[in-house]
């Protein structure tokens, strides 16, 4: 039975409508993820069903039983008080009567002055008049079940605790259905999983918006996406969605170019003039009219982002070489005792808890930081681009456009020149945007403008510091992609574990006091790895990670003359190899491509895959040379 129905949900802010003909049923007990480029109206649609925006047209059922809560995009900064305080404010009206009989317990607690007394069983007097006593044990169950002590103030926790709090307010209402908009957001890899597993656990439906794809993967019972003012729902996994979306586009794309091709027609045949009116058909007129404010009306999908990194020169071949680094701050160790090598061409993660020093870590590894005991000894010819995830970067008071071009008029992109409007368009900054201050810009337009920034310069080696926050899944794709292909350095921290799993070859993986083990593979790769070592019996001995035996044991093997030459060889064919396939997808991506003989479709797919293989053999080919 569903608990809550939209019917036919209009909003507009202006322009054109955000919210158009929404329908939206949640039946009790289901977890539905909501998808949606950045800006198509996700969070305005959140807070319809919250009560927070009104719509401009359409219907709203909801039970009056049901009780709908919401965990927001951002920490708010004015919130105050202890954690109790906080967690019972989402009662509503009671909450201050129970804010006042928790600190009359905690003043009898430290004072048993006659005062102290007399303002408990006030309190107490008051909450029994009320009926309050059950809403006083739901904070102090949710307190227990979230592991938070109540007495500690809430200013003093950190980005990851104050979500934990702000979760525990949405939930002491015990909600029927619960809104969450980016619920990991800047949370570490120990608060996500907890997350999960406190949401699996949840009795009540769920709505929620996020660009963390396991943690979709993991919850998601549905996937409802909101494209140009529409939504439409998948009964189904992520996998299978993007099939059936790419299914969908494409039958749409179809459709739209026979209907522009019988426009065409129709505008020809209607500049004929005195031969069409002489026909008398005004039908044949109307209808041309009523396509004409039907194309007009079309809206269009939103474009892709274009991204594309400048390749600096080639670095050394040893980027980093660390021996037995250590750092420590007012007497905490941050690093202990590291050693690793990172050569030319690595993808290293790097994977710890909040406050661990993984910024910290990567200061150290390119000599911005001086450790406090051991050597890091950096190769050469490097040249490095750096993402903060701070955006400390830009300048709020500036245009999009001054913090890009830095009084450039052209950027140079790989040998061409394009001007830096036209290149900011590629990162779906229109030119009036492009002329808008920073401070003006949502948080996934910040990112892509740092992006942007970033690819803009050459590098060989690239410092990406929690690069994934705020942006949409698909262009989360987009960088993923680029990224992986890129025959350069890369350090990367992020708490996205699908994004770590996709990219990197090896992970520095922050353990207690201090520790950083290194590992082969991904955020996965790196679970699988520890659990078999914990599940070995003791010896006495501390176990070497896996990854730093392989390098030991790859750099006494030298590399012969045939396969250097091989080595040498291996980008000039890989370059060669992504121009066939971007060629050939360009090609297949033609309107008119399926309307060929069927022979040619087939030869230009097998073409496509068998570029995609030998792609596929060559990357593998060069990893294993490199290592």
């Amino acid at each position: 039975m569903a608990i809550i129905r939209l019917r036919n949900i209009n909003v507009s802010f202006g322009g054109p409508a955000i919210l158009e003909q929404i329908n939206l049923s949640i039946e009790a007990g289901e977890r539905v993820s909501l998808l949606g480029r950045n800006g198509t109206g996700k969070s305005s649609l959140l807070k319809v069903i919250n009560g927070q925006i009104k719509p401009d047209g359409g219907e709203i059922d909801i039970n009056k039983s049901v009780k709908i809560a919401s965990l927001e995009q951002e920490v708010p900064y004015d919130l105050q008080g202890s954690i109790f305080d906080v967690v019972a404010s989402g009662l509503g009206k009671q909450a201050e009567l129970l804010k006042a009989y928790h600190h009359a317990t905690q003043r009898v607690a430290e004072d048993y002055s006659e005062q102290a007394f007399a303002e408990l069983e006030r309190t107490q007097h008051e909450i029994e008049v009320a009926d309050a006593w059950q809403l006083n044990q739901q904070v102090e169950s949710v307190l227990s079940k979230m592991k938070l002590d109540g007495d500690t103030d809430f200013t003093q926790l950190s980005g990851g605790m104050r979500r934990r709090v702000l979760l525990a307010k949405a939930l002491v209402v015990d909600p029927d259905l619960l809104l969450l908009d980016e619920p990991t957001n800047h949370l570490d890899l120990e608060a996500i999983q907890w997350l999960e597993e406190q949401l699996l656990g949840y009795r009540g439906a769920l709505l929620f918006i996020t660009h963390d794809r396991a943690f979709m993967r993991k919850l998601s019972t549905r996937i409802v996406e909101l494209d140009r003012g529409r939504l439409t729902s998948y009964d189904c996994d992520y996998a299978t969605y993007l099939t059936r979306r790419e299914e969908l586009l494409h039958a749409e794309d179809e459709a739209n170019n026979l209907f522009d091709k019988k426009l065409a027609q129709e505008e020809v045949w209607i500049r004929q003039g005195i031969k069409a009116r002489r026909t008398r058909n005004e039908g044949r007129v109307r209808a041309l009219e009523s396509m004409r404010n039907e194309r007009e009306q079309r809206r269009q999908k939103v474009g892709k982002v274009d991204m594309k990194i400048v390749r600096g020169d080639q670095s050394g071949k040893i980027v980093v070489e660390a021996e037995d680094v250590s750092f420590a701050y007012d007497e905490r160790c941050i690093v202990k005792n590291l050693s690793t090598t990172i050569f030319r061409g690595d993808k290293v993660g790097i994977i710890g808890p909040n406050g661990a020093g993984k910024t910290t870590l990567l200061k150290i590894l390119l000599g911005q930081l001086q450790p406090s005991s051991g050597k890091v000894i950096l190769g050469t010819k490097q040249s490095i681009a750096y993402f903060d995830q701070m955006r400390d970067q830009l300048d709020e008071e500036a245009s999009v456009l001054d913090n890009l071009s830095e009084g450039r008029e052209f950027i140079e992109i790989n040998g061409a020149r394009k001007h830096v409007i036209g290149y900011l368009q590629d990162f779906l900054f229109a030119p009036d945007r492009a002329r808008s201050p920073v401070k003006a810009l949502s948080g996934g337009e910040r990112n892509r403008l740092l992006l942007a920034r970033l690819f803009s310069k050459p590098a060989n080696i690239l410092v990406l510091d929690e690069p994934t926050n705020d942006l949409d899944v698909e262009t989360l794709e987009l960088l993923e992609e680029l990224v992986s292909n890129y025959s350069g350095t890369i350090l990367l921290v992020s708490h996205d574990r699908e994004f770590v799993n996709n990219v990197v070859s090896s992970t520095l993986v922050f353990q207690d006091d201090g520790a950083v083990n290194e590992y082969i593979g991904g955020y996965d790769d790196w679970l699988r790895q520890r659990d078999e070592a914990n599940d070995k019996p003791a010896t006495g001995k501390t176990a070497k990670p896996v990854q730093k035996e392989i390098k030991e044991k790859s750099q006494k093997k030298k590399i012969s003359y045939k396969e250097q030459r091989d080595l040498d060889a291996l980008p000039i064919k890989i370059e060669q190899l992504e121009t066939e396939l971007k060629q050939l997808h360009e090609q297949m991506a033609e309107p008119d491509f399926f309307q060929q003989e069927k022979n040619q479709i087939v030869k230009v797919q097998a073409a496509l895959q068998q570029n995609e293989q030998a792609l596929a053999e060559s990357y593998k080919r060069w990893e294993e040379l490199e290592a």
